[in-house]
């Protein structure tokens, strides 16, 4: 499987294998890869002619030192699953100076206020780490076509927005969320949780679950309302936040409006480990 360490040397290798009529698929990750990641992969493996994928812990995009810290890195079993998956897939592993060049600091950006709703009230800076990073890998890369999880909905549609401002040659692909067989959407941090934890995570998909049933006779208020009733009864969870947005601006709900598509996003911690996730209602 060939592997680069540096932008230089994959843009080469890149060009090197290049066609006019050739596309390049890529798969942007943080690894400790997971079945999320590998269906992305596949998906990719199939619609296009070469696929790329990255594997980079982005200090940006993290305004918490700590989860930077203890975010898992698994870099040589990374490497056996790629391998393992499909031989021909291409990974760039990079260093934070390969990336950066000794300056470690965001770009601004206007998403048109995407960035303001859920993750980004409570992560500051957040969406700019992103979308640095991330405009970054398309600009060492090229890809043809870009795959990202449904679990981060708000940073596919931010992404979506940069590519569409930028007017990036790029197709974002959104592809539907990965689970456990318990339901719990899967994530590298879920690597962190304890057996005990990661079983009785599986309440966040039964309340998202519930919510799409009282979605349907119930007001966004009476829905809200309910789900931080029922997380206080529990102590191995915290609710950071819960709320029914529009799919499009991530605005938040008040009153339903017919023909709009609504979704359901939450952030719970569970022992200061940060879980999310989000289901669609419509």
């Amino acid at each position: 499987m060939p592997i680069f360490y540096g932008k230089a040397t994959l843009m080469d290798h890149l060009k090197s294998i290049k066609t006019p009529d050739s596309t390049i698929g890529f798969v942007p990750t943080m690894g400790a890869l997971h079945q999320g990641h590998l269906a992305l992969m596949r998906q990719s493996l199939l619609e296009n002619d070469n696929t790329v994928v990255s594997i980079f812990v982005n200090p940006t995009q993290f305004n918490n030192p700590e989860d930077l810290a203890k975010y898992p890195r698994t870099l040589d079993d990374d490497i056996k699953k790629l391998d393992d998956l499909d031989p021909s897939i291409i990974l760039y592993a990079p260093s934070v100076d390969d990336i950066y060049e000794g300056k470690v600091v965001s770009q601004n950006f206007d998403f048109d206020g995407l960035e303001n709703q859920m993750e980004g009230k409570f992560r500051p800076g957040h969406f700019d780490g992103v979308g640095t990073i991330v405009k970054r890998l398309f600009e060492i890369v090229a890809p043809t076509k870009a795959y990202f999880g449904e679990k981060d909905f708000q940073q596919l549609q931010i992404v979506k927005k940069m590519v569409a401002k930028n007017g990036l040659k790029v197709v974002i692909i959104g592809c539907p969320i990965f689970r456990e067989e318990n339901h719990l959407a899967m994530s590298s941090r879920n690597e962190r949780l304890s057996n005990k934890e990661r079983e009785d995570a599986a309440i966040i998909y039964k309340i998202l679950s519930t919510v799409k049933e009282k979605f349907k006779t119930e007001t966004t208020k009476e829905i809200s309302e309910w789900v931080s009733d029922y997380l206080k009864k529990d102590a191995h969870f915290e609710l950071e936040y819960f709320t029914i947005a529009d799919e499009e601006t991530l605005l938040s709900c008040t009153e339903k409006i017919e023909n709009k598509k609504y979704r359901a996003f939450i952030a719970v911690l569970v022992n200061n480990i940060r879980l999310i996730d989000t289901i669609s209602l419509n």
